[in-house]
This record gives C-alpha cells, structure tokens and sequence, in this order.
C-alpha cells in the first residue's frame, strides 16, 4: 500500500481521530518473507497511556519464533510485530507525568497488570499475565506504538535512537540474569555463551562493569576480536574447539561461577559441566531446541543453582539505564531501512553479525 508519510494531508490527520500510519505487518504464520507494508490506524491513547513516535526497532529470536507460530498461544492477526524501539513521545494521556511531548525514549517491552502481589513487590516480570510488546499486543514496527506509561522511559543522552532501540530485551535479561538471579560479584569467573549475539554483547559488557573474569564463545574466528574489544578475557570458537575441555584449561580446573546459556539442547550439559561445585547456571533461550537429557546427579552433587529468566523488571530497567552510556553502549552491527525489513530478518537467520541488527523507522 502507499505510504501517506511525507504528505500534508497525513500530517493533519495526526491531529485527529483516523488519522493513518504506516506499518510492517503479517497476517499468517511462516517466515519473514511474509511480512508486508501496510496502512493501519494510529492509536488512540487512554489517561495512562503514551504514544511514541517510533525512530528505530531492533530485532530479537523471539519475532521469528512467533512469526514461525512456535509461540504457545494463538497470536492475533494481521500482526504488527517486534519489541524494542526507541522514538519521540507524540502525545501523553492526562494521568501521565514523568514525560512529555518531544521527549526522547525506550520502550521497554514487557506487559503486566501493575496490581498483583507480584506486580506490587517490584517482581512485574513473573506477573501471572506478563507478557511482551508485539506478542499479544500491537509491536513496535510502525511508525507509532501506544505503550503504558509505566513502559517509558527517558532515553540516556549519548545514545542514538538505533543504540537506544537495542537496549530493552538485551540488557534487561542481561542485568536480570547476572545481578538479580546470579549475585554477580567483583572476582567471578563467568562464562557467556553466544559472544556475538545481542544478549551475549550485553552480558559481556555488565559482567566486566562489576569485575568479573568473561570467558565467551562465539561461532567464527572473525568474531573473536571483536569479543575481546568490547571486554571478553577468553573467546572460544566452539565449533574448532571443546568449551568444556577450553574452560578446564582456561580456568586451571576451577570452572565457573556464573554460566549463561541461552543456546539450549547443544550447549546445557556442557554449561552444567563447566559450572563449578556451588555454582549458578542461568537459562533463558533454546535456539537449539528446549529439552536437554538432564543427568541430575551433576546438578545436585555439585550443588547448583538453576535459574530460569524470563525478562526483567521496570525497577532494573531504572537502575541500569544510569550506566549509559559511559559503562554500557549496545553494538550496532548493522542498521536497515523500514523498506529492507526482510533483509534484516535474513541476516539475523544467517548468524553472521556481531551484535543487534536494528531496522531505521523514520
């Protein structure tokens, strides 16, 4: 469909109910080669709610699984898609008051009811009806979001709206996953699988920010260097070598305190085995599949703790946003054109980047 955009006429309608925008959208489940350009209304915003005027959105494994229909509720269609964004506030409800229109934001993705014990206690995350933007919901691939109030927050000067946009899912599980589960400490030895993903760039950096000795494994040697420049101790290339039999040399047969796999089926047993006796494993993804053969007896007979993460919470997204972006800075591998979404989406199946791979909205 044509774009009204750039013309006098979508400007005015801005102001007014029916007023139009362009969006990237699917109506059936499949690949990323179903995904088409259309016009959509802009929404209406509620007391509590804010409209972000949507710069920049970045891309996560989760809108593959959901596009592939992997995900275990049935997804409304058509379906406006993606998490992360960062933008311009465009207009605020009556009841909103830490920002304003024009002010630069992230959307941090995560929904909640904002009124269980969960919610209430600072643990929104494990809110019985958490969710993300653009799972059950609207995305934020359109040139506008309507998104909480809760769910905004300032955007840290220093960062590009491409940097910005890469923040929300990374760092939160990140920070979630090595600070809040794991008691990340100064002195820890912790491995971070997948060095080159947007998660494993966001871990490395937090986990060096408190002290701790990094060891990394990535999938091509031309990705070991730029492991090591953004704070990896060791980097290893797991499909030359072993990483169990490489952290053993590594670490002199201490292992590890802390192991992050977000890999899955290939790479759990391993993460068991490098983690040492006390130690904390903390999951999060299964790009390889999400049921290992477990062998309990490594788990309690070395007396670990398991962590199972899912996001993180507004609370952290608060605190760690104080970082940015002299500590933390998200890797930009690469940044598309809204009109070159399925490319992004190609690239990001090839596994060929370092970092987050961001699509430019306007």
């Amino acid at each position: 469909m044509k774009s009204l955009k750039n013309t006098k006429i979508y400007r005015k309608k801005l102001k007014n109910e029916g007023a139009v925008m362009k969006a990237l959208y699917y109506d059936r489940h499949g690949s990323y080669e179903n995904i088409k350009t259309g016009n959509f209304p802009v929404p209406e915003v509620q007391e509590n709610e804010v409209l972000v005027k949507v710069k920049a959105f970045s891309l996560n494994h989760l809108d593959i699984w959901i596009m592939e229909g992997k995900y275990p509720v049935p997804i409304p269609m058509p379906h406006i898609f993606a998490s992360d964004a960062s933008g311009v506030v465009e207009k605020v409800g009556k009841g909103v008051k830490h920002v304003k229109e024009g002010d630069e934001v992230i959307v941090y993705p995560g929904l909640s009811c904002g009124v269980c014990e969960k919610c209430l206690s600072g643990k929104d995350n494990e809110c019985s009806s958490f969710s993300l933007i653009g799972v059950l919901t609207d995305g934020v691939s359109a040139e506008y979001v309507k998104v909480p109030a809760v769910n905004v927050f300032k955007k840290p000067e220093g960062l590009s709206f491409e940097e910005a946009a890469s923040v929300g899912i990374t760092y939160t599980t990140m920070w979630h996953s090595l600070i809040t589960r794991a008691g990340l400490k100064a002195g820890d030895t912790v491995l971070i699988h997948g060095g080159g993903s947007g998660v494993g760039t966001a871990g490395i950096q937090i986990a060096k920010m408190f002290g701790a000795t990094v060891i990394t494994t990535v999938g091509d040697n031309w990705k070991i260097e730029k492991a090591k420049k953004i704070g990896a101790d060791f980097v290893i290339n797991y499909k030359e070598k072993d990483f169990v039999e490489e952290v053993k040399n590594i670490t002199e047969g201490n292992m590890c305190d802390i192991v992050v796999d977000h890999i899955g089926e290939a790479t759990f047993n391993g993460s068991i085995s490098v983690a040492k006796k006390g130690g904390k494993v903390v999951t999060f993804g299964v790009t390889t599949g999400g049921e290992p053969k477990v062998n309990l007896r490594a788990i309690f007979g070395k007396n670990l703790d398991i962590h199972g993460v899912y996001m993180g919470t507004k609370g952290e997204v608060k605190h760690y946003l104080n970082f940015f972006p002299e500590k933390l800075k998200p890797v930009i591998d690469s940044v598309f054109p809204f009109e070159e979404v399925k490319e992004a989406y190609k690239k990001l199946l090839s596994r060929q980047f370092f970092g987050k791979i961001v699509v430019k909205v306007q």
